[in-house]
């Protein structure tokens, strides 16, 4: 047969992530597979990215298979020149050294994010311990917020630069950061270390090594992006059961400085092995544009990730404290962060891979539900019953984690590669105001309850509730009401 006779496939790869599920489940429909066994070996498939259509070739044998497309392009801001077909590696040792690359800044960035609960809970009872807990809140609650926040121009950044220059600056300000904590004694010290600085180069760091992924990976982007966003549960795991035991032996400023030293070890790695692929866009802007609002679909997605985002950050910051308040052992207490870590570390990974198969909204949620579930039907009833606080905070861990690792992979469903950081900038320019008020709001409900965690946790419910009816609305507007779809 000649190149002429062979038959169009007539279907974009990257469009094989989303149809409607047929008798064998989520599987491809059996013409089609049939047609690709027969033909494979002389096809070159391009994964093309746009445009995407809702339709297919007559010529492609595809059985009553209803499509939605991988990459949204009615999201998209068409007033920019984009190259029409791009392709991805989807493997090999350059695309996974840049993961390996990522999950060494996630370990440092997000594992300082994961350990707030227990950074919070000493300083409370040792620096700051005239401090009411509301207070003290808001000096974490401005590290996650400028985390986020500071995305806004980080991300369109990294579309027209690359991720040199932004991994070695966050890498100075988060050693810094740490550094500076370690000789801090007052508030505004804590503020100006911990918060500015901390999360600042937090937010260098986390961005680009997010959206490099991207750069390397399409049809395997949400269990790449879950593998390396690991690395915050494993330094989620790690430094809570650390430091506690450093704070005894070397005191406190010590424990810090060893700290800092760990994570300049981590992103000499990062900076080594995080780099972009596609070239930049010519004349692109630097700025985030937020006419893309105007599209629902993003819009309400954006709305879930902000009420999901108000809430999770609670029961990290709280878990130890709470664990106190009902007579369980210091030790203990800071080892339960570690055991939702170690969910968290489940919850990236297992997610991210099977979101690939079954659709990355279907699976978030599906894990948002479940979040919700643990929080008011475990947590909150457990006052101070340790088996039933540890399966929460399993239960917590896994759940948030793959909050945390599908994130990335719905906002990147929803705009063109090369737009992946101003998109995902853009949104967690809004998220990020719930990460600024969500935990000190949590200290003063605590205050206002006298101590009682009651109120607290169903604040942490009712917002994770609000974020799983947003991303529901989101999934409607692109596939109605048939629950089959994978998207």
């Amino acid at each position: 047969m000649t190149d002429a006779e062979k038959p169009s496939l007539g279907i974009d790869t990257s469009l094989r992530q989303t149809r409607q599920w047929g008798q064998g489940g989520g599987s491809v429909a059996k013409g089609e597979d049939q047609f690709l066994e027969k033909h494979a070996p002389s096809l070159e498939y391009t994964q093309q990215e746009v445009p995407c259509h809702n339709s297919v070739s007559p010529s492609a044998p595809v059985a009553n298979a209803t499509i939605i497309p991988l990459t949204d392009s009615s999201d998209l801001d068409e007033n920019i020149n984009h190259p029409r077909e791009v392709t991805y590696p989807e493997g090999g040792l350059r695309a996974y050294s840049v993961v390996f690359g990522s999950f060494c800044g996630m370990l440092a960035a997000f594992g300082l994010m994961n350990t707030i609960g227990v950074y919070q809970t000493y300083i409370s009872t040792h620096q700051l311990s005239s401090y009411s807990d509301s207070t003290v809140g808001w000096i974490f609650g401005l590290y996650v917020f400028l985390a986020f926040f500071c995305g806004i121009q980080i991300g369109p950044v990294f579309d027209t630069k690359g991720p040199r220059w932004l991994i070695l600056s966050g890498s100075v300000c988060l050693v810094g950061a740490i550094m500076g904590m370690a000789e801090s004694t007052k508030y505004w010290h804590f503020l100006l270390s911990f918060s500015l600085l901390g999360g600042l180069g937090t937010s260098l760091i986390f961005t680009p090594a997010v959206s490099a992924i991207g750069h390397f990976f399409l049809q395997s982007r949400g269990s790449a992006t879950g593998l390396a966003t690991t690395g915050g549960s494993i330094g989620g795991i790690l430094f809570p059961l650390i430091l506690p035991k450093l704070f005894m032996t070397v005191g406190y400023a010590w424990a810090m400085r060893i700290m800092g030293f760990i994570m300049l070890f981590l992103l000499i790695i990062a900076n080594l092995l995080i780099r972009s692929r596609l070239p930049p866009k010519v004349g692109g802007s630097v700025w985030p544009d937020f006419r893309i609002f105007r599209g629902a679909t993003f819009a309400w997605t954006t709305a879930g990730v902000f009420f999901i985002e108000w809430g999770l950050f609670i029961p990290i910051s709280y878990i130890s404290s709470y664990a106190l308040r009902y007579g369980i052992s210091s030790t203990f207490s800071y080892q339960l962060l570690a055991l939702i870590n170690a969910g968290s570390f489940f919850g990236r990974w297992l997610p991210g891979y099977v979101s690939d198969l079954w659709g990355r909204f279907n699976l978030m949620m599906i894990t948002v539900f479940l979040c919700l579930l643990v929080t008011l039907g475990v947590w909150l009833p457990a006052r101070g019953n340790i088996a039933a606080i540890c399966v929460f905070a399993v239960g917590f861990g896994f759940s948030s984690g793959s909050f945390i690792s599908l994130t990335p992979v719905c906002v990147g469903q929803l705009c063109k590669t090369e737009d992946y950081g101003r998109y995902y900038a853009t949104a967690y320019s809004l998220v990020s105001l719930g990460c600024l008020t969500g935990i000190p709001i949590a200290g003063q409900i605590l205050a206002v309850d006298g101590g009682d965690y009651w109120g607290l946790i169903i604040f942490t419910g009712v917002c994770i509730a609000a974020g799983l009816v947003c991303f529901g609305i989101a999934r409607l507007l692109k596939t109605g009401l048939r629950l089959r779809i994978v998207y």
